[in-house]
């Protein structure tokens, strides 16, 4: 079992719109790409961020750039009350514990 955090160069999350956040894993070698890609599943983004299934919006192969995008249902609209990440940009750390 290997982590996805080791493979990827990139991995960041930030706003989609209010409503939505968006997560990119980008990789610098096609292999790696390639291994881990097939691990990335609604399933497994639902489970790692305790959502249902429904709330996993898109998940995007982009292949040119070695790049996954997902996307997913925000649990709080941003800047609502209570809401403590505005930007979005501190959502990613669940990603890390993604293994293929």
């Amino acid at each position: 079992m290997r982590y996805v955090r080791d493979a990827a160069a990139v991995i960041r999350s930030k706003n989609a719109g209010p409503f939505e956040l968006t997560f990119d894993l980008m990789f610098t070698d096609k292999a790696a790409y390639d291994e881990v890609r097939h691990s990335i599943t609604p399933e497994r983004i639902a489970e790692l961020y305790r959502i249902p299934v429904a709330h996993v919006l898109k998940i995007v192969h982009f292949e040119p750039a070695l790049a996954v995008k997902i996307t997913i249902v925000r649990p709080m609209a941003s800047g609502a009350l209570g809401e403590t990440d505005v930007y979005g940009a501190q959502q990613h750390a669940p990603l890390f514990e993604l293994t293929y």
